[in-house]
């Protein structure tokens, strides 16, 4: 059994808000796509404490289902994951209505901040690898072309139906962890953000438990095999998520030609704008503020680890 609670402070009531207060900053990051809930954990300095905590799930569960209750909630650190899920859930909440609205109405602006949040992520991401070398640029390279094929190849439309639903948490939960890169990215590219969205706007509990449920069983059997990943092959693992983000920018990309059948877009390519405008102007402008977000986290970053 982990013996976490004794590696970190003990809290006080206060402490425990002012951990739902990373929470709530955590869940603002991990609403939008490009910024990592996993890179603002470790600018506030919680970052190892929820690996350990969710790595603390499954002796958890293991000691209640053979009836060892007051063992397992001794060592399992409830309180802090309480405190810091109260915080990112009511983030989401918060964030979710103004962004399904966005999407409707303007989703060339929303993809534009989206598409300069990736890119910086690409960048910062980048500096992870301690050492490049011809494996690590081959990783890239194939992770690379393999996103960039298998987003062409992702049909406009994807299932709605609660296995999908399912599938989608689980693997969008997995980059929570990953410092640099952010689950709602993962969403936007399974074609399923304006529809948790929505779900969340519009109070259908069935689609969001299932999310969530998906969330749950993909975080407890994740955060293990990131800890081994990094562990063992660091930089390998590093370079194909640069890989993976640089090959998906062509999902992400604001101007775009479809053709539509039933109202179904087909046929989706990327697209130059016609003419400068002003909501041209306005799309490159929120590219480099999604740039200088990301820079500027990071900044936060390193200077707390340089601290």
């Amino acid at each position: 059994m982990s013996d976490q609670p004794n590696q970190y402070p003990q809290r006080d009531l206060r402490g425990y808000a002012a951990l739902s207060l990373r929470g709530f900053l955590m869940g603002m990051a991990d609403v939008i796509p490009g910024v990592s809930g996993g890179t603002m954990a470790f600018i506030l300095g919680i970052y190892d404490e929820l690996i350990d905590s969710i790595r603390a799930v499954v002796p958890f569960l293991r000691s209640l289902f053979t009836l060892r209750w007051r063992e397992a909630f001794e060592h399992f650190p409830w309180e802090f994951l309480l405190a810091l899920g109260l915080g990112i859930g009511a983030a989401i909440l918060s964030l979710a209505k103004f962004l399904h609205w966005a999407l409707e109405e303007h989703p060339t602006l929303v993809y534009s901040v989206f598409f300069g949040l990736i890119v910086a992520s690409v960048y910062v991401v980048r500096n992870r690898v301690k050492t490049w070398s011809l494996p690590t640029l081959l990783i890239v390279s194939l992770f690379a072309a393999g996103a960039y094929l298998l987003v062409g190849l992702r049909p406009a439309q994807t299932p709605n139906e609660l296995w999908f639903i399912f599938l989608s948490g689980m693997i969008a939960i997995w980059a929570m962890i990953l410092p640099g890169i952010s689950g709602a990215f993962i969403l936007v590219l399974l074609g399923k953000y304006h529809y948790i969205l929505g779900a969340l706007v519009n109070l259908d509990l069935v689609t969001v438990l299932v999310f969530m449920a998906g969330a749950a069983l993909g975080i407890v059997g994740f955060a293990n095999v990131l800890r081994w990943l990094l562990d063992h092959y660091h930089d390998l693992t590093v370079a194909a998520l640069v890989g993976f983000m640089l090959g998906s920018l062509r999902e992400l990309w604001p101007w775009k030609q479809a053709t539509l059948v039933n109202d179904i877009p087909v046929n989706v390519t990327n697209v130059l704008p016609s003419a400068f405008s002003g909501e041209v102007a306005l799309a490159l402008a929120l590219m480099a503020l999604g740039f200088a977000i990301v820079i500027a986290i990071e900044y936060l970053a390193e200077h707390r680890q340089t601290k």
